[in-house]
């Protein structure tokens, strides 16, 4: 049938939904598509395991439970200071001498006006952890302390942190530390968090900062009560302890004595040792409980972190766990999602959304807003950029949402960043490396690079109209890394290269990318040897001379970037 329609198949090749769907009307089959989640329900539901079971319990079942927190902002501004000052404060009051054992979660407890409460924290500084964890869909933090120093102010990367919170829809309590250190300047910090949307509360705002030194342990105590009140005035954070148990996995690792061990944090019901359990495509039965500080435990309530021993294989940090009635439920749930997830993985990646589908997706109501991450050389383009992209005004039923902006090449964090939040990657004169891109690649993230601004802000526009069709798009047809420079009175500097992939052809477009960075974008390879030949084009694993006309401007650890300008289909 296929090869009548014109579709050149194998017996175990995947296939796209369309293909699908037109075989399906070919042959008289009704073909109804699913996402990965709906068939993950339909198989938990053969198990009698709801997942929307919260939404049928009944109000007089939750019970209050502790906030669970994770401590963001920019490297060298005291996360981990903060989080060790605050587990050595709580272990030294309750064991003296007591060994604490890192498990990527703790809980300290904290007197709120006389009444002892607990808070959860999430040992993962930074928010790589914290978005990687959001793309496998474990919504684990309520509240998200932003560490400021003092005598530093905003950085990148705090910007970064506020993003990421900001678009996850976590509260923020700000904690400016290092208040001790010479040159310290707390309000200037507010002053510059106020043009982020984080509006202090004695300047009329309702974000919460406290000054703090993590070194002294200065207001630590009040840094946890603002988590409180924050959490107080603007969650509802309740759960069942009385049902099955669930949540999500922190960390996991194989230990070489007690095999895999995973840090779970319970977000509702109760966990008990000989449970079954089942996370992501891991399963076991609890054999064991520990807490931070190494003590055995029974039983886990809601907001409680738990080392589980007792898994058949390592889970990955962020994959749900859940109770399954017995083993061998919690077997079959297991490989089932393996055999889902091979087949996911042959299957050929669907782009998570593209400039091109975006009226489609829209017209569908999958999606109104396009969400855009822009990475740019410098921040006076990303500024510009961002300006002029907010500018466009298509109609009130769509719109563009800039959730992430930074200077540098794009990184995994972005990436993670736009699959969780369905975004495009726009690069302004910056490349990911190998690794990124491929990352991006198998998760169907777009990225779209420009080096002139009004081609960006065009491109955008008609996909808000949807109007876009593109005529040309660049292909990238090879990277070599510079390994040696020569220079020569005639020709002036020849680069040794070693191709890293694709394919190096004479009278090809380049550029060189410096630390990520497009230093310089319209170059073309007037000459290419090997050995003393000339030659028209050098493959992947061998090494070159190239030679960039009159540009001389190379250093070692410089990548030549060659790409083709290759028409594109009309859609």
């Amino acid at each position: 049938m296929l090869f009548h329609l014109g579709q050149m198949a194998t017996a175990t090749q995947s296939l796209d939904e369309e293909t699908f769907q037109i075989l399906g009307e070919e042959i008289g089959w009704n073909i109804q598509l699913v996402s990965a989640e709906e068939e993950d329900k339909e198989l938990l539901q053969q198990f009698d395991i709801n997942l929307d079971e919260e939404e049928l319990q009944d109000d007089e079942d939750l019970k209050p439970r502790p906030p669970v927190v994770t401590v963001m902002g920019h490297v060298d501004h005291g996360k981990t200071r903060l989080l060790d000052t605050i587990r050595k404060t709580n272990v030294i009051a309750r064991e003296a001498g007591g060994i604490t054992q890192r498990i990527g979660a703790y809980q300290v407890t904290v007197d709120l006006e006389g009444e002892p409460r607990k808070i959860t924290f999430l040992d993962t500084p930074g928010h790589e952890a914290f978005t990687a964890m959001r793309a496998r869909g474990a919504e684990l933090t309520d509240v998200a302390i932003l560490v400021v120093a003092a005598d530093d102010g905003v950085m990148p990367q705090t910007v970064e942190a506020i993003n990421h919170a900001q678009a996850a829809k976590v509260p923020i309590v700000v904690a400016v530390n290092k208040i001790d250190v010479p040159g310290a300047n707390p309000e200037k910090v507010r002053g510059q968090l106020t043009e982020f949307g984080l509006v202090p509360e004695e300047y009329g705002g309702d974000t919460m900062f406290v000054d703090i030194s993590a070194k002294q342990g200065t207001n630590v105590d009040k840094l946890l009560e603002a988590v409180l009140l924050t959490a107080d005035a603007e969650l509802d954070l309740r759960a069942n302890p009385d049902m099955d148990a669930r949540g999500a996995t922190v960390e996991a690792r194989l230990d070489k004595g007690r095999g895999a061990v995973a840090t779970v944090l319970v977000q509702s019901g109760t966990l008990h040792v000989g449970d079954a359990i089942v996370a992501g495509t891991s399963y076991g039965r609890v054999r064991a409980m520990l807490d931070e500080n190494g003590r055995a435990m029974d039983a886990a309530g809601p907001s409680t972190p738990v080392q589980v021993l007792g898994l058949t294989s390592v889970p990955t940090a962020g994959d749900l766990f859940l109770v399954a009635s017995d083993d061998r439920a919690a077997r079959q749930i297991a490989e089932k999602r393996q055999a889902t997830e091979r087949a996911a993985q042959l299957a050929k990646r669907r782009k998570v959304v593209s400039l091109e589908d975006f009226k489609k997706k829209f017209a569908e109501s999958e999606i109104d807003m396009l969400n855009i991450v822009i990475k740019g050389d410098s921040s006076g383009s990303v500024e510009a950029l961002e300006d002029s992209l907010m500018k466009i005004e298509v109609s009130d039923e769509v719109g563009i949402q800039v959730i992430h902006r930074g200077v540098g090449a794009i990184t995994q964090n972005d990436v993670n960043l736009a699959t969780v939040d369905k975004a495009v990657i726009i690069g302004f004169n910056v490349r990911p490396n190998r690794q990124v891109a491929d990352l991006a690649e198998r998760e169907g993230v777009e990225i779209k690079y420009y080096s002139v601004i009004y081609r960006a802000i065009e491109d955008i526009e008609a996909s808000l109209k949807g109007m876009l069709k593109p005529e040309y798009e660049e292909v990238v047809t090879s990277h070599s890394e510079i390994r040696e420079i020569f220079r020569s009175s005639k020709f002036g500097n020849i680069a040794g290269v070693m191709v890293q992939d694709g394919e190096v052809k004479r009278g090809t477009k380049c550029r060189i990318l410096r630390n990520g960075v497009a230093t310089v974008n319209d170059l073309e390879i007037s000459s290419l040897r090997r050995f003393k030949d000339d030659v028209q084009s050098v493959k992947e694993g061998y090494e070159a001379g190239i030679n960039l006309g009159t540009f001389n401007d190379i250093e070692l650890g410089d990548i030549i970037e060659t790409f083709e300008m290759q028409e594109v289909e009309r859609k």
